[in-house]
């Protein structure tokens, strides 16, 4: 062996979909090599055979497996730099590979008594710069989801309007599975998956379902304040995480080793907009796994990525059954949908299913038809393509005339309804937001997101819902007033 090389693993098993016939070549190729790493057949620091080789050993096109090397660049499980070839840079927590082996769950806390305070809530507007941090309601089709709805109620049985399914229709659950393990890598059935109003609902759901008075809660700091306000109302405890660059601190999660449950946004942090790193996932799960706490994960926007595909969903390494996923139509097509959805671990689904039904189900059956339809027809897909096309084109209005009117630096724009904005030195938030307000803009302050965090001061720039010309008249206005 060279001297500093890492040997080479020729022995990796063959892809298991390949043999049976059962999935693309693509697909089989990086389920074999991400199961490799993640089993550690392939350690953190070893070097992948290359692509000449593996195609010529699995019997692939090189460009196949040059495709596969790529998506786990982009997903963090491997780096590659010339001359050094493809190395691993995932770190694999040992727990980990001991959740294969059936890691029990504890069971769920009695529900809480809710508290009478809550915390204080940063909206967003329609057509209001720089409010607007939701999906743009224009860019849907009403006429076309009518005819939807009315073609849903025609065809409903009456079983179907009287005698509804406690976890949802049947088929919308399906649909949002397949759509989930297509698009987010989760893998999972339609009995996994409960129909809510949206992800605050399924938020109070869980606090409802896990958490007992004086409970502790970790949440990202600074992070959605939402979230924070539904789990005091249950009567837990909040306890600030900080974020960097790579997601929530997982060495500072670990000085909470008896929270029962942590709130994360892995794909597009809120409001800060990074992207929680593979190593980062891990050591998430394995805190959890650790401690018997329960992870929700808050997908809230992650089909508007406007650079690359987004890495797959935290609940896609959960061999643990700690996750609970939530997402949320009403991000997608318009805030009104109330519709939305959670994949639940096995040992909640009783408990929360309960207290669901005990409280009274409030989505439509209607609604939930005609979307399944709309799913199933791949309208839902066409109109992610059209939007995310309107929102990049106004994000990118906005950023170009920000560039052209100083060196302002921005974060999170890669992906989401927003970015962050750093004031440059001088400018107080305090003061833009006042000016701000007699220009007629709308301005959030990141410290308004903070619990405890004290970050340089920024404002958050909800572009996604408004029109070009809205999002081009305020960017001009907004740079004005930073010259200023």
């Amino acid at each position: 062996m060279t001297r500093g090389k890492v040997a080479v693993p020729l022995d990796l098993p063959w892809p298991a979909a390949l043999r049976d016939g059962g999935a693309g070549k693509q697909e089989a190729a990086y389920a074999a090599l991400r199961d490799a790493i993640l089993s550690q057949l392939l350690p953190a620091g070893s070097r992948l055979p290359s692509s000449r080789t593996l195609a010529e050993r699995w019997q692939l096109s090189r460009g196949t497996v040059e495709l596969v090397f790529d998506r786990l660049r982009a997903e963090a499980y491997v780096a590659r730099a010339p001359g050094s070839g493809t190395r691993v840079c995932a770190l694999v927590p040992e727990r980990f590979l001991m959740a294969a082996y059936g890691v029990a769950a504890p069971t769920a806390a009695a529900p809480a008594s809710p508290a009478a305070r809550s915390s204080p809530e940063t909206g967003a507007r329609n057509g209001l710069p720089f409010a607007a941090r939701m999906a743009d309601p224009a860019l849907f089709p009403m006429a076309t989801w009518s005819k939807y709805l009315a073609r849903a109620l025609r065809g409903a049985s009456d079983e179907q309007l009287c005698s509804a399914d406690p976890c949802g229709a049947p088929a919308l659950r399906a649909r949002i599975a397949d759509y989930l393990g297509r698009h987010r890598g989760i893998q999972c059935a339609a009995a996994d998956v409960v129909i809510t109003t949206g992800i605050r609902h399924t938020l109070d759901l869980v606090a409802r379902a896990v958490l007992a008075p004086g409970d502790t809660v970790c949440v990202e700091d600074p992070g959605y304040p939402a979230a924070a306000a539904i789990f005091v109302l249950a009567g837990a405890r909040i306890a600030p995480v900080a974020v960097d660059g790579e997601g929530i601190d997982c060495a500072a999660l670990r000085a909470h080793a008896h929270a029962r449950l942590a709130y994360v946004t892995p794909a597009h942090q809120s409001p800060l907009g990074v992207t929680m790193s593979l190593t980062r996932r891990l050591e998430l799960l394995d805190w959890a796994s650790a401690g018997g706490a329960w992870i929700v994960e808050d997908d809230y926007d992650s089909e508007f990525n406007y650079h690359s595909a987004p890495l797959a969903a935290l609940k896609s390494l959960d061999r643990y059954d700690r996750v609970i996923y939530c997402g949320s139509f009403n991000k997608t097509l318009f805030v009104g949908m109330r519709v939305g959805y959670a994949v639940l671990p096995a040992a909640l689904r009783e408990r929360l299913l309960g207290i669901w039904q005990d409280s009274g189900r409030s989505v439509g059956i209607g609604d939930q038809l005609a979307l399944a339809a709309y799913m199933a027809d791949g309208a839902f897909l066409r109109h992610l393509r059209l939007a995310r096309r309107a929102y990049q084109e106004r994000r990118d209005a906005v950023l170009a005339i920000l560039a052209a009117a100083g060196a302002y630096a921005v974060s999170g724009q890669e992906a989401g309804f927003h970015f962050v904005l750093w004031l440059p030195d001088g400018c107080t938030e305090a003061g833009l937001l006042a000016r701000a307000s007699a220009a007629g803009l709308a301005l959030h302050p990141l410290r308004a997101f903070c619990r405890e965090a004290r970050p340089a001061p920024a404002i958050v720039v909800g572009y996604s819902a408004l029109t070009l010309a809205q999002a081009r008249f305020g960017a001009r206005k907004l740079a004005a007033l930073l010259k200023a």
